[in-house]
């Protein structure tokens, strides 16, 4: 896709093409990304700067151990003089929101996410209230540093269309960083009318029932397999065919094909699969999906 939006986002963000590819395709069909990575290495980089190539609401929230729901989603205060509550709507009503070391923060905070990321509302006292279209998550984590940190339990795991790390910068590269090359490329803002027409016409894109046959044979593969104790869910399932339709929609086509099924399995997979204590020992998540794509036959294009 030589979108000008794409090109905008890979001059700002050196050497990250695949991320920035993959972080476009979860925007462009509604899904969440989580972003895992050294300190240091551009992840909120990336999502400020996708942020800021929308022309959205954009609001950042900074995780740490006493970080509330109330911090994120608002709360209902009491008014004395009034004698009614009163609504207060925090950051989480915007259009792109970054999550910032949601490890960081507790069980309790990270849970008070789940109806935002699922079903795009947050409910405050007895009002649910709806969160703006589109609703784009972006989160990040440090994942080396265990002190201090609250694991993301599965439930959410599966709430994020893609688990991203950031690819090691060439020496050229770090080179144009030195030089502030990023800085010099010229603004671009994506209006917020064009992404929703872009996102109707990503699920507008056909998914034939032989490609549906593929990614099923794909999914239950996993789910009955020896080395793994938790496959993906449905709900991963649906997420992929959006997916899907969107790395089509990327590639310029109006259909999906295999290719565009096998290069979303370990973003969209690699997180969502739990192995057995045996097979954690001698395997990762990553080689079994490739192993198990390796036995699904390949569909022909239709």
């Amino acid at each position: 896709m030589n979108h000008p939006w794409v090109s905008h986002l890979n001059d700002q963000v050196i050497g990250q093409s695949k991320a920035i590819k993959l972080a476009s395709i979860a925007l462009l069909s509604g899904g969440h990304v989580l972003l895992e990575d050294r300190p240091g290495t551009g992840k909120t980089t990336l999502a400020r700067s996708l942020a800021s190539s929308i022309s959205a609401t954009f609001q950042r929230v900074q995780c740490t151990p006493d970080t509330l729901p109330s911090d994120i989603l608002g709360m209902e205060l009491f008014n004395p003089t009034t004698g009614a509550f009163e609504r207060r709507t925090g950051p989480i009503f915007t259009s792109i929101l970054l999550v910032d070391e949601i490890n960081r923060t507790t069980p309790r905070t990270q849970s008070a996410l789940l109806e935002a990321m699922q079903e795009r509302q947050v409910t405050l006292g007895e009002v649910s209230l709806k969160l703006p279209e589109p609703f784009f998550m972006i989160a990040t984590q440090n994942p080396f540093d265990g002190q201090g940190t609250f694991p993301l339990p599965q439930a959410q795991l599966d709430r994020f269309l893609f688990k991203l790390t950031l690819a090691p910068l060439s020496r050229d590269s770090e080179r144009r960083l030195i030089r502030n090359e990023h800085l010099a490329s010229e603004s671009f803002s994506l209006q917020q009318d064009e992404l929703l027409k872009m996102q109707q016409e990503v699920r507008d894109v056909r998914f034939h029932e032989a490609m549906e046959d593929y990614l099923l044979d794909l999914m239950e593969s996993l789910r009955h397999h020896r080395d793994i104790e938790v496959g993906p869910s449905p709900r991963a399932t649906l997420a992929y065919t959006m997916a899907a339709r969107a790395h089509a929609y990327m590639e310029g086509r109006d259909y999906v094909s295999p290719e565009d099924i096998r290069a979303l399995a370990l973003p969209i997979l690699g997180h969502r699969i739990v192995l057995t204590v045996e097979a954690s020992l001698k395997t990762k998540p990553s080689k079994l999906i490739k192993s198990v794509l390796e036995t699904i036959p390949v569909p022909s294009e239709v």
